[in-house]
């Protein structure tokens, strides 16, 4: 049994992921590098430390705590190397200028922090969303939790890569009521080379899920320049009315404000190639999605 799960963070109030009032969770790990991803502190499922060098004052408490001698500004690729993540400068700074990425909690704990939040999710239909980072990649620690959640008695949805082992996830994924699952590309080679990894699982998963059961959303992160063209937007809806009992596609315009992260994570950022559609092209590109006979939906 997974003791404790490593989390970015529980975000209440959430009415993007799914319906009504929600506690979003967000786990840390993930097996893409997405190269737009707008939370590149879940790449990883190690604590690390943001710096926020416009509030750093000099005072150099941090590196007197810190085990590895690290400087206190924390630039050079080869502190970030030494960095163990252990948080001692964390709690030495008074300026707030470091932060930890990582909590960990155990179930009972997260449990305790949803109870609060009953009232909310009860008067409006919410629930809870599990995000990440990729939150499958904590396979077992969200097993426990959808189990103790499902018994709670609320609505569940995970938002994933689908980049996941589906036999050893099914019996935590009958639990789920809502799956949000992402389409980055429908090319083979350019989903590769702009996350790292191929689409054949995924696309094989999606198609697996679409013939078990209902309650699937498809997501595309919407991006002119990567994946925001005609033919990638049609030939995903296709896929997507092919496979999904209730075919559904939503898509989720790019943004640059995870940017500040790469730059207190000390990680470069390719933020020039991007670009954001404007609401004329994400009209163009719903339409094409309802041509081929797919609800284009929003939970924002």
């Amino acid at each position: 049994m997974a003791s404790k799960g490593r989390i970015l963070q529980l975000q209440n109030y959430s009415v993007n992921d799914g319906d009504g009032i929600r506690t979003t969770i967000f786990f840390a790990g993930c097996p893409l590098r997405c190269r737009w991803c707008a939370n590149p502190e879940g790449y990883t499922p190690k604590n690390q430390i943001l710096y926020v060098a416009s509030r750093c004052i000099g005072c150099r408490r941090c590196e007197a705590v810190c085990p590895e001698g690290i400087p206190f500004d924390f630039q050079s690729p080869q502190a970030r190397e030494r960095c163990m993540g252990c948080g001692a400068c964390v709690d030495a700074c008074l300026e707030k200028a470091r932060k930890n990425t990582v909590t960990e909690y155990t179930v009972d704990e997260i449990v305790a922090k949803l109870e609060s939040q009953l009232r909310f999710f009860r008067n409006s239909g919410g629930g809870v969303t599990y995000s990440g980072g990729e939150c499958t990649m904590q396979a077992e620690f969200l097993a426990e939790l959808v189990d103790a959640v499902y018994d709670m008695g609320l609505d569940q949805a995970i938002e994933t890569s689908a980049y996941f082992d589906l036999e050893a996830l099914q019996p935590t994924l009958d639990k789920i009521d809502l799956l949000f699952l992402d389409i980055k590309h429908m090319d083979r080679d350019k989903h590769l080379a702009f996350t790292g990894v191929d689409n054949d699982l995924i696309l094989r998963n999606i198609a697996a899920l679409g013939a078990q059961r209902g309650g699937i959303v498809v997501r595309i992160p919407t991006i002119m320049g990567v994946n925001g063209d005609d033919d990638n937007i049609s030939r995903t809806a296709q896929f997507v009315k092919a496979h999904l009992r209730d075919p559904q596609i939503e898509l989720l315009p790019y943004h640059p404000y995870g940017v500040d992260k790469y730059v207190q994570l000390g990680m470069p950022y390719d933020e020039g190639e991007f670009r954001t559609p404007t609401q004329e092209e994400l009209q163009h590109l719903t339409d094409i999605i309802e041509r081929e006979g797919v609800r284009a939906v929003s939970f924002k």
